[in-house]
């Protein structure tokens, strides 16, 4: 994270919105997948593949213990992500609950 931020609040605020109106522009996976391997790098993607792994072990019941020997992902991360996905601003929630409702339909 940048310590010295050159861009203003509205500004910041700005380029968070285009970047969401970016990810909202594409169409299939293919499309995703190519979008993220360019924006992150792949410690920060595999980083979040790994966040978005726990955080479905979590919903679905696995203690910390054993998401860590399935995983391989440190008791730190499992518990930042358990704080996130039960009291964070729902994000981890909502997608939880769409791939649930998708899965049902499939």
């Amino acid at each position: 994270m940048k310590i010295e931020r050159v861009l203003t609040e509205k500004e910041e605020k700005v380029a968070e919105e285009r970047f969401y109106e970016a990810i909202m522009s594409l169409n299939d996976v293919d499309e995703y997948r190519s979008f993220f391997n360019d924006i992150f790098t792949p410690a920060e993607f595999e980083s979040i593949k790994d966040r978005w792994s726990v955080a479905e072990l979590l919903d679905k019941g696995y203690t910390y213990r054993e998401i860590k020997t399935m995983t391989g992902v440190s008791l730190t991360t499992i518990g930042r992500v358990a704080r996130f996905l039960f009291d964070g601003a729902n994000g981890y929630k909502v997608a939880l609950e769409r791939l649930k409702i998708n899965e049902r339909k499939n």
